[in-house]
């Protein structure tokens, strides 16, 4: 098992030059497995673990409602904003400026063969990377991400999540509003969940703005933690 994970940030990038660079990799690695497979070999699978911010753009899940976007195209265009229909699970969310990504592109194999695992853990790094800045962040029940005030009036989400994965290989990954325009998210019912409010890293901290270095360092720390990960660091590509 190769439990060696290549670390890239992509800084600020086009969304869909980012899910076409993501599918490169995931099809690399897939296409990896099936030739050890054909061949009987035993080479190791790459494992990738990619950080970038989006202009604004709002993202449908394969199972998604279209019509909880509600904005129409000229709309869109007003606040400078994108649309794509993608193949991840989950429903419409939004990403932009002062939005952390991360997109693991895994061989499960490498690791565990669990999804519903792979995604509490990428929870778990969340919510433990929230606790370092004095935040209690929890799961809230049968909704995946991360939110805040659980089980109260005030209940917002501050992490959205959304995978897709085949052959044990994993894609797409998850959004932690750090300095978020909270704006954007009036344009959408997020996650397709109606009567709960989302939030950001900043307003809950009460300042201007959190270091979004120091924040990717934290989510990285906890990454390795919980993954046994190897973190092998290479600069972004893109």
């Amino acid at each position: 098992m190769n439990k060696k994970v290549e670390v890239q940030d992509l800084g600020h990038n086009d969304y869909k030059s980012t899910w076409d660079y993501q599918e490169g990799l995931f099809k690399s690695v897939i296409d990896a497995k099936i030739k050890n497979r054909r061949e009987n070999s035993n080479l190791e699978t790459p494992n990738y673990f990619l950080f970038v911010e989006h202009p604004h753009v709002y993202t449908l899940g394969k199972s998604g409602d279209f019509s909880h976007l509600l904005l129409n195209e000229e709309q869109l265009a007003q606040k400078g904003a994108t649309f794509y229909k993608i193949n991840r699970g989950g429903d419409i969310t939004y990403h932009g400026p002062g939005q952390i990504v991360g997109y693991p592109i895994l061989d499960l194999e490498n690791f565990f063969t669990d999804i519903h695992k792979y995604l509490r853990l990428l929870e778990e790094m969340i919510i433990l990377t929230l606790t370092e800045y004095g935040l209690k962040a929890e799961r809230s029940p049968g909704e995946t991400g991360v939110w805040l005030g659980v089980g109260t009036p005030f209940a917002r989400k501050i992490c959205a999540m959304g995978v897709r994965a085949s052959r044990w290989v994993t894609m797409h990954g998850f959004a932690l509003n750090v300095n978020a325009d909270l704006g954007y998210f009036d344009n959408i019912i997020p996650c397709g969940i109606r009567g709960k409010a989302v939030t950001s890293l900043n307003v809950e901290l009460g300042i201007d703005k959190v270091d979004e270095s120091e924040l990717k360092a934290k989510l990285l720390k906890h990454f390795i933690a919980l993954f046994d990960a190897v973190p092998q660091y290479k600069k972004g590509v893109l």
